[in-house]
């Protein structure tokens, strides 16, 4: 049995914080308390009864709510040390298996990594090796694709990502900003090709409407994969968890994962919105109005419908948007993110980049050029704003068709073949060498 005194007044410190939140979870919180100064470790069926007043016939093999809430305490009473690691206090600590609060030594175990919001490196959404250059502590958490995927899943394999090209979300937006205002990433063409491309039809309407303009990078919302010892060990990405929210639902449509993953507040950007960044902002910052930045996690409906949107990113971090761009499109998303299917000539378009060992000599000593694809989509959205979407199945499209659609020549060309001020969607087929895209080619056009 724990010391009475020691264990309430640490339990005391947590309820003071004001971390725990919502009243089921404080009720879950004073019934262990409660429990453990009694020496008991109750069943899960005994929670949900006294706690969450469900009836004797609650059955837990098919509901997780218990699970779900010891999943949301352990995660708060990390927070909670998180934030006071250098207090001299012995931390409460939820053991596997078991249903009551201990005592531990020390807060080691609870702080072995970084804190939700605080800055962290974060590693390339693969299980494979470190592409050359880049700097992954060894000891770091690995990401990895997620063990167990659902039907139809759209998981599929990523190429490493170097640590400078990723960052975590609100810094990343951040940093970009701050490169941005600086000029480090100005757009290396003289005024008069920037006014030409604002003049196109495709830029001249958005730039002109009163609406509040957004741009929403496609980012990526990142597990922790736990241990015994609730150390993240590894992060993993499951692309129908876009938010603590999206999180907590899978939890609760999969109760097996909810004693091994915890929301470690950590997202990631692909290399390729930096560079497309770096050609899209000088081109809507005209100076008479402000430009809005935000992830797409970050974004609500409400904003869908009220804002004229530059989308910038994979096809795979569309997020909300997706339903809203393929809604009205020759074009679907096949069996993974690197596949497009031209549903009205049923042929597929699949992204050679996946195969690609990106930065890894080939033993005939000669590289040979491989396919990607970008694709562009300019539509009415659900309050009559215009919606733009620069877009890849990687970073080569990605790249590609930022580069394209910012330039007046291609703009041009793009115009003999679209009517470019009224909706419709581009493909283009990009070759690429060695993570960098060389040339870009029209498919075909289409109106929405």
């Amino acid at each position: 049995m724990e010391s009475p005194s020691t264990l309430e007044q640490e339990a005391d410190r947590i309820r003071a914080s004001g971390l725990l939140g919502e009243a089921k979870l404080r009720r879950l919180f004073d019934y262990l308390v409660a429990s453990s100064l009694e020496g008991k470790s109750p069943k899960e069926i005994a929670i949900a009864i006294d706690v969450f007043g469900r009836g004797p016939d609650f059955d837990v093999s098919h509901d997780a709510l218990v699970r779900v809430y010891m999943h949301k305490l352990r995660r708060t009473l990390h927070d909670f040390y998180a934030a006071h690691s250098g207090e001299p206090h012995a931390p409460l600590h939820l053991p596997r298996g078991e249903y009551r609060l201990i005592l531990t030594p020390t807060p080691s175990s609870m702080v072995a990594y970084a804190a939700p919001g605080a800055a962290s490196p974060i590693l390339p959404p693969a299980a494979e090796a470190a592409s050359p250059g880049s700097a992954i502590p060894a000891s770091a958490p690995r990401p990895a694709a997620a063990p167990a995927a659902p039907p139809r899943s759209r998981l599929r394999p990523w190429r490493s990502i170097t640590v400078a090209g990723v960052a975590t979300g609100a810094a990343a937006l951040a940093i970009v900003g701050l490169m941005l205002s600086s000029g480090l990433l100005r757009w290396r063409a003289p005024s008069t090709e920037i006014d030409q491309a604002r003049a196109n039809p495709l830029w001249s309407g958005i730039l002109k409407d009163d609406r509040p303009l957004l741009v929403v990078v496609g980012d990526y919302y990142l597990i922790g994969e736990t241990d015994e010892s609730m150390e993240v060990r590894r992060l993993i990405r499951e692309y129908s968890v876009n938010s603590k929210e999206d999180l907590e639902n899978y939890l609760k449509q999969h109760p097996e994962a909810a004693d091994r993953y915890m929301d470690v507040g950590l997202r990631y950007l692909p290399t390729s919105v930096a560079f497309a960044l770096r050609n899209v902002m000088p081109l809507l910052d005209t100076g008479k109005r402000r430009v809005g930045l935000s992830m797409m996690s970050d974004v609500t409906p409400a904003a869908l419908k009220s804002a004229n949107i530059v989308y910038i990113g994979y096809l795979s971090g569309l997020g909300i948007l997706q339903r809203l761009v393929f809604a009205g499109s020759r074009f679907a998303i096949g069996d993974s993110y690197d596949e497009l299917l031209d549903t009205a000539t049923r042929h597929l378009y699949v992204s050679q980049t996946g195969s690609q060992n990106i930065g890894v000599p080939q033993s005939s000593g000669t590289e040979s050029s491989y396919r990607d694809y970008g694709f562009f989509s300019s539509f009415r959205g659900p309050g009559g704003n215009t919606i733009l979407v620069i877009s890849g199945t990687r970073d080569e499209g990605v790249r590609q068709t930022a580069e394209t659609l910012t330039n007046p020549d291609k703009l041009r060309e793009l115009g003999r073949r679209a009517e470019l001020s009224k909706p419709f969607d581009a493909l283009f087929e990009v070759s690429a060498l060695d993570g960098v895209n060389l040339s870009g080619k029209l498919l075909l056009e289409s109106k929405r």
